[in-house]
């Protein structure tokens, strides 16, 4: 598994971790976007966009044996900040939903 790496006196942070040690077998995801297996979009809604895009990513993890988890890292880009930023709540909702509340290091 991993350790969540918090120097001791920082202030936790809010839906990510500040560091993380990882043993084992390593899985690199590739970048992936709000389509479905058929590489086609079922929705042009930001925040279902976002859900699929996170399923997508549990989908490559789930083929190397890998769960939500076990993710250490993950970046994401958006086109739109305004738009991000509006649908905060929503992005909070589906990443629940499908990573839990499991927050890895940011890049």
């Amino acid at each position: 598994m991993h350790t969540i790496l918090q120097p001791e006196g920082w202030a936790k942070p809010i839906g990510y971790a500040n560091g993380v040690a990882a043993r084992g077998r390593l899985v690199f995801v590739g970048g992936q976007v709000g389509w479905n297996a058929e590489c086609k979009f079922e929705t042009d809604d930001f925040v279902g966009q976002v859900r699929q895009t996170l399923a997508n990513v549990v989908a490559v993890l789930a083929e190397a044996g890998g769960e939500p988890q076990h993710i250490t890292s993950m970046t994401w880009y958006f086109t739109d900040k305004a738009e991000y930023l509006a649908n905060l709540k929503g992005i909070g909702e589906a990443y629940r939903a499908i990573i839990g509340r499991h927050f890895p290091a940011d890049r």
